[in-house]
């Protein structure tokens, strides 16, 4: 009987020892995956992963990860054709597949999103006009407020904002006024066609949603890469 408990409390020790050892190895392993991902993306500042699902060494040895996610800021992108640091980029990957020392990693399927803030949108759009929040009501309704200056009036109108083909935003005003002319000069500043290039290989626009910091783009995905 003393045998056997000491063999019990062996395996105890043992066991706590891996899951130990395990743990630390998961913590050297996102600090590191951290660190590339900053210097594959250009970073300033360091982003968040946190590797998923254990044990982590057996992950590991079989160059494959469950499940990752990663958050980074400052991420640089071109929004119809300008450079834009998006905010809030969160990405949940399954299935990472890992290069020699994590010099590369790609996922077999990644969801996320990303936000552009209504300043970066304006500055991207057309010249002479603003856009903002335009309150929950027209949030709900993926709708925007733009301001807009054209040679014989001063306009408010409200746009929807929409995805296409998987790479472009796009804003269509809704509720132009009936002024002669004027209609379609406001058309052509207000309506646009932003294509946006830059996110992590792989990672395509599903649809968008609007709030009052900014236009949120959900993101999905297969073969993503985050590395490499």
């Amino acid at each position: 009987m003393r045998a056997l408990r000491t063999l019990l409390i062996l395996l105890v020790l043992l066991g706590g020892l891996f899951v130990g050892a395990d743990r630390l190895a998961v913590g050297l392993a996102e600090d590191e995956a951290a660190a590339k991902i900053k210097s594959a993306k250009g970073l300033d500042e360091q982003p968040s992963v946190e590797i998923h699902g254990f044990p982590f060494l057996t992950q590991v040895l079989g160059k494959e990860l469950d499940s990752v996610d990663a958050t980074l800021n400052g991420l640089t992108v071109q929004v119809g054709g300008r450079d834009v640091e998006v905010s809030e980029v969160d990405v949940e990957l399954e299935g990472v597949r890992l290069g020699s020392g994590f010099s590369s990693a790609v996922a077999d399927r990644a969801t996320g999103s990303a936000r552009i803030s209504y300043a970066d949108l304006t500055a991207a759009g057309a010249k002479g006009a603003t856009v903002e929040y335009a309150g929950p009501e027209r949030a709900a309704k993926n709708q925007v407020k733009v301001d807009v200056d054209i040679a014989i009036a001063q306009l408010t109108v409200h746009s929807t904002v929409s995805v296409r083909n998987g790479t472009t935003v796009a804003l269509h005003a809704e509720d132009l006024p009936e002024i002669p002319v004027a209609e379609d000069v406001a058309r052509g500043q207000i309506d646009r066609e932003l294509e946006i290039t830059g996110l992590p290989a792989g990672l395509e626009l599903e649809k968008v949603e609007v709030d009052e910091k900014g236009v949120v783009l959900r993101l999905a995905g297969t073969g993503v890469e985050l590395i490499g």
